[in-house]
């Protein structure tokens, strides 16, 4: 007979603790106090000052009666108030909505009233749009303006309350609030701008905690990293790093705008470890001016996601000093669950062999329990050939609770026991994962499936090509036929002709572009171009 394993042994306060980033602060301030956490211009905080912050943060919004499940929106660029956010509003019970900087007014309000928001803390730089949004909004909530010492430009106080106000008459020994749950939500992140139907998508503090501890394991990041913040906090919360560098004990470099110079000066004086940011940051580093660059310490480690860096690109990073690893997830998953986890192997291949081992998006973080590509009508797992095309889905304790107030994508993202990603792409024999697109970026020409991904990679290997995107034109003959928008590498010259020539050396005719569109391609503040806007401009075309 099976010995009775779960009688009389029950989970308790010795032995079951919810899980939870918040501590990471706690541990992070009673082990070395002294260590310095932040880095902010003139500001140089250690960790016992950020933990007294992050606890008078929680008091002063408890005693606002801010409490379990209020939500407390912040509009804020990487600054130390936002650093203090990822953990003093969950302290709280509260739960945080980091707002992309560059969303117009109208998106903010609604924002601001699907989320039911009660405590706006919002950085003086973007007090023009955030007053137009409040005048929009249904909700009124408290507004606490940031005014950030960094920060030279124009703006004006919306609130009755300053954030360092609010943060002095905090209790710096409040008994802050250990969830009860680890399923209670932790933060609320929007994936789109649209209000017909909103993807507010809602963490947990299980996920939190589990994917704060896959990018160390992932990243390597070791003992004491020092992190320079070129990817926006509001993205995914800053793909969960807020917690795992102060889990490291790691060092927390801010930064307002992603300048060259500035990047690089910081990279120097703090001895920069990592990094992580879109493929428009390696741009920006790689183009600076010569009289802009500096030496680098060491090998500095570089995490990007979206599209794969090319093969011209990750060589000049390489030369340049940096190490790139490629990412893959989405809001939903907590920013990262996938990594080109990198085989020592490879090091002997040739370096265009390189390039696509690189591409690939890779394997599941540790943290992820189940990813695969499979046939999204029967759920059927697909084979391992590189070539058939299914879509990615994940599962496991990083994958979102679902959508706020939105049941109906709620329950279509978790058809079939998997969160279904939309996107595109092959199994390969030894398991790696690689997309091929968005299922609404598939360009679909006489019959014939275009990945955009494909296209994109053939444009990118020309020399004159910095930004290539590739989308749908519609076309009476064919339905849909390629067009490409491209930028320019600065001091290159390529004509159309050239391009259109280009591109069928190394693609089967009929994925060859049609029309080259020499233009400034739209992008998200985050770097991701945004393709429904190429979409409309292609119409023209």
């Amino acid at each position: 007979m099976p010995i009775a394993y779960d009688i009389d042994l029950d989970r308790n306060a010795a032995n079951f603790q919810p899980l939870t980033p918040l501590g990471f602060l706690e541990r992070s301030a009673s082990i070395f106090p002294d260590r310095l956490a932040v880095v902010h211009g003139a500001v140089r905080r250690n960790y016992r000052d950020l933990y007294a912050r992050a606890s008078r943060l929680a008091s002063a919004l408890a005693a606002h009666g801010v409490g379990k499940n209020d939500t407390v929106t912040v509009m804020l660029a990487n600054t130390p108030a936002m650093l203090e956010c990822h953990f003093g509003v969950p302290m709280a019970g509260a739960v945080l909505n980091t707002l992309n900087t560059r969303l117009d007014a109208a998106i903010i309000a609604f924002t601001l009233d699907h989320a039911e928001t009660k405590v706006l803390i919002t950085d003086r730089e973007f007090s023009g749009v955030m007053k137009q949004a409040l005048a929009l909004a249904k909700t009124k909530p408290l507004v606490i303006d940031y005014d950030d010492p960094e920060y030279k430009g124009p703006g004006e106080r919306l609130g009755a309350i300053e954030y360092e106000e609010l943060v002095a008459g905090g209790d710096p020994d409040f008994s802050w609030i250990m969830p009860r749950d680890e399923w209670d939500a932790i933060a609320l992140n929007y994936t789109s701008g649209t209000t017909g139907d909103p993807k507010g998508v809602v963490y947990h503090h299980r996920g939190a905690y589990l994917l704060a501890m896959g990018n160390l394991l992932t990243g390597n990041l070791g003992r004491a990293p020092v992190y320079l913040w070129t990817l926006p906090m509001f993205h995914c919360n800053g793909w969960c790093f807020p917690w795992s560098i102060v889990l490291a004990g790691g060092v927390q470099v801010c930064l307002r705008q992603v300048r060259a110079a500035t990047m690089f000066d910081l990279i120097a004086s703090e001895r920069v470890t990592h990094l992580c940011g879109a493929p428009v940051v390696m741009s920006t580093l790689l183009n600076a001016p010569a009289q802009e660059k500096k030496p680098l310490p060491h090998t500095v480690e570089f995490f990007t996601a979206a599209a794969p860096p090319p093969e011209a690109v990750l060589a000049a990073m390489r030369e340049a000093g940096f190490n790139v690893t490629h990412l893959y997830g989405l809001t939903e998953v907590y920013g990262p669950a996938v990594v080109n986890e990198w085989n020592s192997a490879w090091d002997a291949l040739p370096a265009a062999e390189q390039a696509m081992k690189k591409a690939r998006q890779g394997v599941r973080y540790p943290v992820l329990e189940g990813l695969d590509v499979v046939d999204p009508d029967t759920m059927e797992s697909l084979p391992a050939d590189g070539e058939t095309l299914g879509e990615v889905v994940f599962r496991g304790n990083v994958v979102m609770k679902g959508y706020l107030k939105n049941p109906a994508s709620t329950k279509a993202a978790f058809a079939g026991g998997w969160f279904h990603s939309g996107d595109l792409g092959v199994k390969h024999p030894d398991g790696y994962v690689q997309l091929k697109d968005r299922s609404k970026d598939i360009i679909i020409s006489g019959g014939e499936n275009i990945s955009s991904i494909e296209v994109e990679d053939a444009l990118y290997k020309h020399p004159a090509v910095q930004v290539a995107a590739v989308v749908a034109r519609p076309d009476e003959k064919w339905g849909e036929t390629p067009c490409a928008f491209i930028e320019l590498r600065p001091g290159a010259s390529a004509s159309a002709e050239e391009l259109i020539d280009w591109c069928r050396q190394h693609l089967a005719r009929f994925k060859v572009p049609r029309h080259i569109v020499f233009a400034e391609v739209p992008k998200t503040s985050t770097g991701k171009i945004q393709k429904f806007r190429l979409r409309e401009m292609a119409k023209a075309v």
